[in-house]
């Protein structure tokens, strides 16, 4: 049974940081690219960032470059996000996934986590 479960989502005030945490389970966690993407309320699932398989390259979009970093442990079947300087704007429901590919567009990747809410507000 694959599963990828998120946490650490929360509700931080403008300017705070969250680590975001997924666990991955069921699959070869060592042999997918993996990545977050989010959703806020009315609007489609955006891109956040990618890594490959052995975490030696990532990359980050451009609303969140700077800011937030994506890592894996693959020892761990863990991958994170880092999220620094957080606007109002990134308040969203963020999701892992697991794809063959370490690429923004959300379609090729094959299993996804159930989410974690990520709320900036004052």
């Amino acid at each position: 049974q694959v599963q990828l479960v998120e946490s650490g989502g929360g509700l931080v005030q403008p300017g705070g940081s969250l680590r975001l945490f997924c666990a991955a389970s069921g699959f070869t966690f060592s042999s997918f690219a993996m990545g977050w993407f989010r959703q806020a309320p009315g609007k489609e699932r955006e891109f956040v960032a990618t890594i490959d398989q052995s975490g030696g390259a990532a990359r980050h979009a451009a609303s969140v470059q700077g800011r937030f970093t994506i890592s894996r442990d693959n020892a761990l079947n863990t991958v994170y996000l880092q999220m620094n300087g957080l606007k109002p704007e990134d308040t969203a429901v963020s999701y892992c996934a697991a794809g063959r590919l370490a690429v923004s567009a959300h379609k090729t990747y094959n299993y996804w986590g159930q989410g974690t809410q990520v709320t900036v507000s004052s």
